[in-house]
C-alpha cells in the first residue's frame, strides 16, 4: 500500500568529474524516473566535489529532512574513491573490511583471474552496521546504513542497485502529470496562469518555452497526487489557453497529453 503521507528523497551526487565536465552525469534523470515510478518525491539533488567534509556536511544536511537519501561515486578502488569513509564518519562508526563483501569480490575475482590487492580491498569496506546493496554487474556491493544508501557512480552499475533496492523501499502516492500545449509565449498567458496556480496551490504547475521551432509554443505542465484536483485544474488551463488562442487569432483546439 502506498503511504499516505509524503515520500521524499534527495540524491548527493560525488566527483570532480562531474563538477568539471568531464564526465556528463546521467544519474540524476535515471534517479528521478525511479522516484517517480516508486511514488517517491526527489526533491533536492547536490553535487559536491571529493572532499571528505564536504561529503559528510552534504550528507548529514540531507538525511535529516528527507524519507531515503541516495549517493553516486566514489565507492571504487583508487584513493579518491571516498565516499564510505566519508559516510563511515557522517555516522560515527567504523570502516572495516565486511567478510560479505569480501566474498562476493573475492568469487568474482576468481572466475575473472583477477589479482586480489590492497587496492581492490577498498571496495569491501563497508561502514559497521551497514547493509549491503548487491551489484549483480561487477560484483563490488553499495551499501545502506539508516536512510542513506550509498551507489556506484558508473551507470549501468547504479540502475542495477537502484532495482536491487526498489522492494525494500516504501512508495507514496504516485503522481500524475498533464501536459498542455499553448501557441502563445509565456508572457501572453503569464499572469493567467499564476492565478490559476494560486486556486490550486495543491497542483504543482510549470511553464517551459519550447525554443528553435518555427512556431511559439508553451507547455504548461501540471503534476499532482489528487486526480481529480489535477482535472480540475486541467480544466481551468485549458479554458485559459483557449481564449489566448482566440484573442491571438489561433485555432482554437488546445494539445493535452
Amino acid at each position: 500500500m502506498p503511504s499516505p503521507e509524503p515520500v521524499t528523497a534527495a540524491l548527493v551526487v560525488i566527483g570532480d568529474e562531474i563538477l568539471s565536465g568531464r564526465t556528463k552525469d546521467v544519474n540524476i534523470g535515471a534517479t528521478a524516473d525511479f522516484c517517480t515510478e516508486l511514488g517517491i518525491e526527489l526533491s533536492e539533488v547536490r553535487v559536491v566535489p571529493d572532499i571528505e567534509d564536504e561529503i559528510i556536511a552534504a550528507v548529514n544536511a540531507v538525511r535529516s529532512r528527507y524519507t531515503y537519501v541516495f549517493t553516486t561515486g566514489g565507492i571504487g578502488p583508487t584513493h579518491d574513491d571516498i565516499t564510505a569513509d566519508a559516510v563511515a564518519k557522517a555516522f560515527g562508526v567504523g570502516l572495516p573490511i565486511n567478510a560479505e563483501a569480501r566474498a562476493m569480490l573475492e568469487a568474482r575475482w576468481q572466475q575473472t583471474g583477477t589479482e586480489v590487492n590492497e587496492a581492490r580491498l577498498r571496495m569491501a569496506r563497508i561502514p559497521e552496521g551497514a547493509a549491503l546493496i548487491v551489484n549483480s554487474v561487477s560484483a563490488a556491493p553499495g551499501f545502506r546504513i539508516g536512510n542513506v544508501h550509498v551507489m556506484a557512480g558508473v551507470p549501468k552499475i547504479m540502475q542495477a542497485m537502484l532495482e536491487s533496492i526498489a522492494p525494500t523501499l516504501k512508495g507514496g502516492r504516485k503522481v500524475r502529470s498533464i501536459t498542455i500545449r499553448c501557441r502563445v509565449g509565456e508572457g501572453t498567458i503569464g499572469g493567467d496562469f499564476g492565478r490559476i496556480q494560486g486556486e490550486f496551490p495543491d497542483v504543482k504547475m510549470g511553464s517551459y518555452p519550447q525554443m528553435g521551432q518555427t512556431a511559439v509554443m508553451t507547455e504548461l505542465v501540471l503534476r499532482s497526487p489528487d486526480e481529480a484536483r489535477l482535472e480540475q485544474a486541467a480544466a481551468r488551463v485549458r479554458e485559459m489557453v483557449t481564449e489566448a488562442h482566440r484573442a491571438a487569432g489561433l485555432p482554437l483546439e488546445v494539445e493535452v497529453y
